[in-house]
């Protein structure tokens, strides 16, 4: 696809969102509402539902046209809310914290189709199962061995150890009231996917937990989280599974988020309904919103590379260059933080305080004009003061004619502006124009580039920094530092994209040059979405 198609096709379907997929806490009754269904209802009133009710809702399997009610399940602090976060690409959903029985009651969202609609999937986040042990030996001592695991479940839902509070017995210490809770999601859901920490062992208190999963007669998915961990004991799990005849399981990292593991979630949830074009749709849907929203993310790069590229400052002959200098990084900075954000926002991570985001990380917080980042991403200039403004003289020649610069002094100290004039005429008038020069907008694509690599490999699970990384990785930046011939950088230094070239000799096109933002943004508009393509091919996908 050309890229005036790709453009005219992307302002036509231009998503809203990310995937328009939000997740919110189920709302009471409404006579209206046209959409709920008795398994939202559930969610709503499990706490008090009856025996009887419980039976009536039982679902046996999904029906063709039908949106797929899929309960999430698990050991307490597996990580079943922070799966759903990412899942859902909503950092608000649900309470993720480091402490066990963080999620008390069900709570539900929605997977749409973004351009019907059409209500997909819908997820159901359990409590914890806290001591499914204690569970199984009180329905191996009062329900009949004889009965299958439905009814075995459903006498323990109308015995008063499901119901807690004042039910129970005065004497009794046994309050099973939150396994309850996940027992009665699951009688009225279609599928469950078993969330797994990798990086525990198997135990017995596991083992209990499946079996009585089982009971509920629908199908299972293990689903391994922390898979990226180096202690993950993902082999010893698949030969527990196999022996209860769980074959089919996935891997979805919280954490470190791979798109096609997601896509081989849903695809082996499908393998095991035997209607399965709802979740067909959705990955679909999904795949084509992701690579949309790569288009979109490589676009408000290219825009914010070709504003600096066309940024340029006039001085006369006799001026001090250094407070001029110093407001061009200054506004440099500025935009750069403005297109990190964008960035952000366009990921879902607007929010520091309930999830971290790569920005914690220090490689983002170094000032672009420091010296010792373009080592740290391995951008190597010349030896001398000015070596950074000297590999763009050639660059700029080449692009505008005649160039001229200010000395190895301004080069050394500005660090990252490189003076020059376009023109005979303008050393005639004894005027000067300063440009950010080469080294420093290739560092600037480099990082750019770098952030939306994390961010696609960026799960919304992690509430702190140091779960960015799992102990002992590193990161692209500290693995290049390892190898000194690896290249980071999207272009070498003195071979900047033509879009970048053309630039330096529009100064219109640069809002920090005239103030004129949207004026000036329309005008490099051809040129961004040139670069965008350009961009794109420098990443790995997806």
């Amino acid at each position: 696809m050309n890229n005036d198609n790709k453009k005219d096709n992307y302002e036509h379907n231009k998503p809203a969102g990310l995937f328009a997929d939000k997740a919110y806490e189920a709302t009471p009754n409404n006579a209206n509402s046209t959409l709920k269904s008795a398994v939202t209802e559930s969610v709503e009133t499990q706490d008090n539902q009856s025996l009887s009710t419980t039976t009536s809702m039982t679902r046996k399997t999904i029906a063709s046209g039908e949106p797929l009610k899929l309960a999430v399940v698990g050991h307490t602090n597996t990580g079943k809310t922070s799966i759903l976060r990412t899942l859902l690409r909503d950092v608000y959903f649900g309470e993720v914290k480091n402490e066990a029985a963080t999620t008390r009651h069900v709570e539900q969202a929605k997977l749409t189709d973004n351009q019907t609609g059409e209500v997909l999937v819908v997820l159901y986040d359990t409590p914890g199962l806290e001591d499914a042990s204690g569970l199984m030996d009180w329905l191996e001592d009062n329900t009949a061995s004889r009965r299958d695991g439905i009814e075995r479940l459903q006498q323990f839902l109308a015995a008063d150890i499901a119901q807690g509070g004042d039910a129970l017995n005065i004497n009794s210490n046994e309050d099973y009231s939150q396994e309850a809770k996940v027992i009665r999601q699951l009688l009225a859901s279609d599928m469950a996917i078993y969330v797994v920490d990798a990086r525990e062992p198997v135990l017995g208190k596991y083992k209990d937990e499946l079996a009585i999963l089982s009971w509920a007669a629908i199908p299972v998915m293990p689903v391994f989280n922390f898979t990226d961990a180096q202690d993950a004991n993902i082999d010893e799990w698949q030969t527990m599974l196999a022996r209860r005849n769980l074959h089919i399981s996935t891997r979805f990292d919280s954490v470190a988020f791979e798109f096609n593991d997601e896509m081989r979630l849903w695809q082996n949830l499908a393998t095991m309904l035997t209607h399965s074009e709802m979740l067909e749709q959705l990955m679909a849907r999904r795949t084509e919103d992701w690579a949309q929203l790569n288009d979109e993310a490589n676009i408000i790069i290219a825009d914010f590379l070709i504003n600096v590229a066309a940024f340029v400052r006039e001085i006369s002959e006799d001026d001090d260059p250094m407070p001029v200098l110093q407001q061009m990084q200054e506004a440099v900075r500025q935009s750069e933080r403005a297109m990190q954000n964008n960035l952000l926002n366009l990921y879902k991570f607007y929010d520091n305080d309930v999830a971290a985001t790569p920005l914690e990380l220090k490689a983002y917080q170094q000032d672009p004009f420091d010296p010792e980042l373009l080592k740290s991403y391995g951008i190597r200039t010349t030896s001398g003061a000015a070596a950074g403004a000297l590999l763009g003289l050639g660059i700029d020649a080449a692009a505008l004619g005649t160039t001229l610069g200010l000395g190895a002094a301004i080069g050394g100290i500005a660090g990252g502006l490189l003076s020059n004039t376009s023109s005979i005429a303008d050393r005639i008038t004894g005027v000067k124009r300063l440009y950010i020069d080469p080294a420093t907008l290739t560092l600037l694509a480099t990082r750019a580039i770098d952030l939306l690599t994390a961010l696609r490999h960026r799960g919304h699970a992690a509430t702190d920094a140091t779960q960015l990384l799992y102990k002992g990785e590193k990161s692209s930046i500290e693995q290049s530092l390892d190898d000194e011939s690896a290249t980071v950088t999207p272009w070498p230094t003195h071979k900047l994209p033509s879009e970048l070239k053309k630039a330096r000799g529009k100064p219109q096109w640069s809002s920090l040059s005239s103030g004129k933002s949207e004026q000036a943004q329309l005008l490099r508009a051809d040129m961004a979405w040139s670069l965008a393509s350009k961009l794109s091919s420098y990443q790995g996908q997806p």
